[in-house]
């Protein structure tokens, strides 16, 4: 199961799901599946954009746990 630590993220960078959006460019309900773990898939494109606002590594972000 892969589980997406994106509030961690932004806790440590006290950045707000908002100026995440706005900073990627990305609309507030995508970003809110995603750290909700409710999306499906996400683009290297947007993964990328992700990290280099928040300046982390994929892994930072999703985390991999065995069921």
């Amino acid at each position: 199961m892969i589980t997406v630590n994106l509030d961690v993220m932004l806790a440590k960078r006290k950045m707000s799901l908002t100026e995440l959006s706005q900073a990627v460019g990305i609309t507030m309900s995508n970003l809110s599946i995603l750290k909700n773990d409710k999306a499906k898939a996400v683009r290297f494109s947007t993964l990328a954009a992700i990290c280099q606002v928040l300046d982390c590594q994929p892994g930072d972000i999703l985390v991999y746990t065995a069921k």
